[in-house]
């Protein structure tokens, strides 16, 4: 049997610290869902930086210079914002977490099940619906980086999975560009991680169908931190 990795983003949870709560998987299907709101850099100066996605994956590049407090505030106002706008995207899973530089970013899950079929990497005609919907919230974001992750649960071996999750981040990144008109260039990365970082129960237990998944995660760009450190972020 398979070892059973997880991810503290993943697991089903409230925690409340220094009275911010943090919400995660406890979410609705059907209607775009905000999980959690921190408050601006506090969040990430609290829970630190996303853990990596298989080996040692953060979200977020380099940030050239410091990032002031107050910078820091307005960033996080602004990705509440950001987060906001995803939540109505239908099917999305909207979570406010924090990068590799501390500041706070949005993931937004995908569930397979709703973009693909089982074993498959072509989008399903209703997730086209939902990515179209949700490429008008990157187009209105432009100072917003996007990485884009792929994963899947233990069926099938080691090598089909890593396959399959990265046909299907790279079917997410494709569609998005070639048909949404996302720029290409506000897509960072598209990763495939195969069967990392697993979804599991309360009892330990693999959510294999919570496992089959695409996070998008949305983050600051240099150019949001310099407007943010200039006090002209909104």
């Amino acid at each position: 049997m398979k070892n059973v990795k997880t991810v503290a983003l993943g697991m089903c949870m409230l925690t409340v610290v220094s009275g911010f709560t943090f919400t995660s998987c406890s979410t609705k299907q059907g209607t775009g869902t905000l999980i959690g709101a921190g408050g601006g850099a506090a969040l990430g100066s609290i829970i630190g930086a996303i853990a990596g996605h298989g080996k040692g994956a953060a979200i977020g590049a380099a940030i050239g210079g410091a990032v002031g407090a107050g910078a820091g505030t307005l960033i996080g106002r602004h990705m509440d914002k950001v987060a906001a706008q995803a939540a109505q995207v239908e099917n999305a899973k909207v979570e406010t977490v924090t990068d590799a530089n501390g500041l706070k970013a949005v993931k937004v899950t995908f569930d397979n099940g709703i973009l693909f079929k089982v074993g498959k990497s072509d989008l399903q005609a209703g997730a086209k619906t939902d990515l179209t919907k949700f490429s008008q919230v990157l187009k209105n974001n432009t100072d917003c980086q996007v990485d884009i992750q792929g994963y899947a649960s233990s069926d099938g071996s080691d090598q089909l999975n890593l396959t399959l999750s990265q046909s299907r981040a790279n079917a997410v990144k494709n569609y998005l560009t070639s048909i949404c008109g996302v720029s290409a260039s506000q897509i960072k990365n598209a990763v495939g991680y195969g069967e990392t970082n697993l979804v599991t129960n309360a009892d330990g237990t693999e959510n294999r169908e919570a496992s089959r998944r695409v996070e998008v995660y949305l983050y600051a760009s240099q150019a949001m931190v310099d407007a943010a450190n200039a006090g002209t972020l909104k």
